[in-house]
């Protein structure tokens, strides 16, 4: 093998060889036998960058290079030889190419369709491992080594820099940040470009589309993020909410065969996504970063099958007629036979002047490695007192010059984790607020200035910090649902034994016997996670509740 290894030089060799692997002769018949023989002339493309991957490849004969076209020229990133197969984690999603994939010489290779790769990975264990290994590794590499078709130019002012780089970042998607502030390349971009300051961010995808400050939605077209996914057929199940709950319902759906589209707002994880650090959840004593459960969860649910259409949502239910019909962004709409709702909660809003204003530029919703790095040595506040809000401020204490806590109630005991309440009483760089909330922010183009308040004793103070982290209450994702099922008071959705005989007679319940664990007031539409009234506001609870519903799923589709 020949290559230009900078992408992987930081890794083992074991790591590089589970990276790049040779399969034995049993392994390359067992894929001969499912595919096709082909032959590519010296120089002929297999694949060209931003080309939807409807394809994998097996290398039989000659050698295939993989190259990353920049504006410098190309960037050989890898050459596979005999033995060795071409692809990442877009084989399996059937999204754009990242590469060009060319053939160094005349070659011959083994061709499988993206659903004969899919049917390989969940049927042969052995290749499963050995694929599925190599794709994340290979994305892994790509993602941390900034190896993608996209350029970020953005500016720590512009709260929308933040905005994408979260995008990007938790839907594991590779990408250049050239910064206006440090970056004198940048600005010349821009000249370029003839584009301003006031456009920024700018996201420019495979050196030809320009896009000024983008919705999520324009960058995922622009990158093809949906591009496979057919929207006309009737489903068995839509999954609304990629959290902990809606990827488990969709892992756990497509393995037991049924069709499965999942719908995400923003990333595969919902509000777990953006945790730092999760530490009891059940089989990982190390902990584990709510990104990096994400992104395992979300490959498992395309290994089976599932497919997850990436920043659209959910705008109405129609619940007058099966198959039911949400509609989505833009009017489409999308049939399917029952509905697994896992919209999870978000942050609640404080009524703070200015709160919006310093949003993405001061104020953040999420501790991940992005705002602590935007944080770095300086202090910052934490607002909240539940187990993200303690995440949080453990966190970031590992790096900035102190973490002030401000809770409004008097005590965090009923709120959080017993493990996570030590950790923040013996951390010198936490200091804990109990009674104090924060009445006024300030600045100029970004945040410079916060005042908080004890609620006791009616004492305000004013410090010159620039970071404050919101994780305070939860408000439920549910406006979509325009009266289809019952609500408690606060807006979470009711379920199963929740349901009074009053709700049920509200609602018209049409079946003779009362509704399922887990359903709601509409029959085959079900509530997992959050959104539901009464749930536990844990992870693995939220798991369990995904993985529990399918199974009500399926006597629902039997009746």
């Amino acid at each position: 093998m020949q290559d230009d290894r900078a992408a992987v030089s930081t890794y083992s060799e074991e790591q590089r060889n589970q990276m790049f692997p040779q399969l034995t002769p049993a392994q390359m018949a067992r894929i001969e036998a499912l595919g096709r023989q082909r032959p590519y002339a010296a120089g002929e493309l297999l694949i060209e960058q931003g080309q939807q991957i409807t394809q994998f490849f097996l290398v039989l004969e000659g050698a295939i290079d993989i190259i990353r076209p920049t504006s410098a020229g190309d960037e050989l990133i890898v050459v596979h030889g005999p033995g060795e197969f071409v692809g990442e984690l877009h084989s399996l999603s059937g999204r754009r190419s990242l590469v060009n994939v060319r053939a160094r010489v005349e070659s011959v290779v083994i061709e499988l369709s993206r659903d004969q790769l899919r049917g390989l990975v969940q049927t042969d264990s052995e290749l499963s491992d050995v694929l599925m290994r190599a794709f994340i590794m290979r994305r892994v590499a790509l993602v941390s080594s900034g190896r993608g078709d996209v350029v970020l130019v953005g500016s720590a002012h512009s709260a929308g820099t933040l905005g994408l780089k979260e995008f990007l970042s938790r839907n594991g998607y590779p990408y250049t940040y050239l910064n206006l502030e440090t970056d004198t390349a940048a600005q010349d971009l821009l000249d370029q470009l003839q584009v301003q300051v006031s456009d920024v961010p700018i996201l420019i995808c495979r050196g030809t589309s320009v896009l000024r400050n983008p919705t999520n939605a324009q960058v995922a077209d622009c990158l093809g993020f949906n591009v496979a996914i057919d929207r006309t057929k009737i489903r068995d199940v839509i999954v609304v909410g990629a959290g902990p709950a809606g990827l488990a319902a969709a892992v756990y759906a497509a393995s037991e065969g049924l069709d499965v589209l999942v719908l995400e707002t923003v990333a595969p994880g919902g509000q777990a996504g953006s945790s730092s650090k999760i530490e009891n959840y059940l089989g990982f004593p190390t902990g584990i970063s709510g990104q990096n459960l994400a992104v395992r969860a979300y490959t498992q649910a395309q290994k089976f099958g599932a497919d997850i259409l990436i920043s659209r949502s959910a705008t109405r239910l129609t619940c007058d007629r099966t198959p039911y019909s949400i509609e989505i962004d833009g009017g489409e709409r999308l049939m399917t036979r029952t509905v697994v709702m896992a919209t999870g909660a978000q942050y609640r809003k404080p009524n703070i002047t200015n709160l919006m204003r310093f949003e993405g530029i001061g104020v953040y919703y999420g501790a991940t490695f992005i705002e602590a790095q935007i944080c770095g040595p300086e202090e910052a506040i934490v607002v909240g007192g539940g187990n993200s809000a303690g995440q949080a401020a453990v966190f970031l204490a590992q790096t900035a010059g102190h973490v002030h806590m401000l809770v409004r109630s008097g005590k965090l005991a009923d709120t959080m984790s017993r493990y996570l309440v030590r950790r923040i009483e013996e951390n010198p760089k936490i200091t804990l607020r109990m009674d104090t909330e924060i009445t006024a922010l300030e600045g100029g183009d970004r945040l410079e200035r916060v005042t908080w308040k004890n609620r006791r004793s009616g004492e305000t103070e004013v410090r010159n910090i620039c970071h404050v982290f919101m994780m305070t209450g939860a408000t439920p994702h549910t406006a979509w649902l325009d009266g289809c099922v019952s609500l408690d008071g606060k807006g979470f959705v009711k379920a199963g034994q929740d349901l009074t005989g009053d709700d049920l007679t509200s609602a018209a319940w049409p079946l003779a016997r009362r509704p399922y664990l887990l359903e709601t007031s509409l029959p085959g539409v079900f509530a997992v996670g959050d959104v539901r009234a009464g749930s536990v506001k844990r992870v693995a609870s939220a798991v369990g509740e995904g993985s529990v519903v399918v199974s009500l799923v399926h006597k629902v589709l039997a009746e």
